[in-house]
C-alpha cells in the first residue's frame, strides 16, 4: 500500500521512496498476474497452468532484451545466456530463497528452492523441447535427425556440475562444523558468500571461453 499503514503493536510503517518506485514501476507486471485465479480454484490446477504460462511470457520477454542487448554489445548468445538471462530469471528464485530462510527454521527450504528451481529449468526447459523436436522430425514423411549445434555445450554443464558438487560440499561442511548450512559468524557467512560468488564466476569466465573457442569443446 503506498500509504502509511498501522502494525499490530501500534507502530506506523510508512512507504519508502524505493518501496513506491518499485511499485510503479512493476505496476503493470502486478496488474497482469493478478489475472491469476484463486488458488482453491479447481484444486489449485488453475492458478498453476495460468502461472506457468504467464512465466514463460517473462522468460520470453527476457531472453529477447538479453538477446538485443548482447547483439548491440557484441556478444554471442551462449554468453548472453549464461550472464543476463540467468541472472534475470533465477534473481526471483534467490528473492523466495532469502524470505524461505528468514522465515523457515531449517534451511530445507532455501536450499531445495534454489537447486529444485534449476534442476526444473534445465531437465523441463530442455528435456521438453527436444522430445517435442525429435517427435516431429521422426513422424514426418522423410525422416530426418535432429540436431541442435551448441557450442561450448559440454563445458558449460561440465562445469555447472562441478561447482554444484563443490557447492554442495561446502553446504555439508558448514553443517558439520557450523552446526547449519545457513547462519553463524559473521565472518563465517562473508566467507561463504565470497566462496560462492567465486564458484559464480568461475563457472561464467570458463563457460565464455568454451562458448569463444578459447577452450576447445570435449
Amino acid at each position: 500500500m503506498l500509504h502509511p499503514t498501522k502494525k499490530a503493536n501500534g507502530e506506523i510503517d510508512d512507504v519508502s521512496c524505493c518501496d513506491a518506485f518499485l511499485h510503479f514501476v512493476s505496476i503493470g507486471w502486478k496488474v497482469l498476474f493478478s489475472l491469476c485465479p484463486p488458488p482453491h480454484y479447481l484444486g489449485g490446477w488453475a492458478c498453476f497452468f495460468v502461472a506457468i504460462v504467464f512465466i514463460g511470457i517473462v522468460t520470453a520477454v527476457v531472453g529477447e532484451v538479453a538477446t538485443l542487448m548482447g547483439c548491440v554489445m557484441g556478444l554471442r548468445p551462449g554468453l548472453t545466456a549464461i550472464t543476463f538471462v540467468a541472472i534475470g530469471t533465477s534473481l526471483p528464485d534467490t528473492f523466495a530463497s532469502r524470505t524461505a530462510a528468514l522465515h523457515s527454521r531449517y534451511a530445507d527450504e532455501a536450499v531445495g528452492n534454489i537447486t529444485g528451481s534449476n534442476s526444473v529449468n534445465v531437465f523441463v526447459g530442455l528435456g521438453l523441447p527436444w522430445v517435442i523436436a525429435t517427435a516431429y522430425n521422426a513422424n514426418k514423411a522423410v525422416p530426418t535427425p535432429y540436431k541442435v549445434p551448441a557450442k561450448g555445450l559440454t563445458i558449460s554443464v561440465t562445469m555447472y556440475l562441478l561447482c554444484s558438487i563443490i557447492g554442495f560440499l561446502v553446504l555439508i561442511c558448514r553443517r558439520v562444523y557450523v552446526k547449519g548450512e545457513l547462519g553463524g559468524s559473521t565472518g563465517g557467512r562473508f566467507c561463504s558468500f565470497a566462496f560462492f560468488a567465486l564458484l559464480w564466476f568461475t563457472y561464467v569466465v570458463v563457460a565464455a571461453l568454451g562458448t569463444y573457442n578459447v577452450i576447445p569443446d570435449f
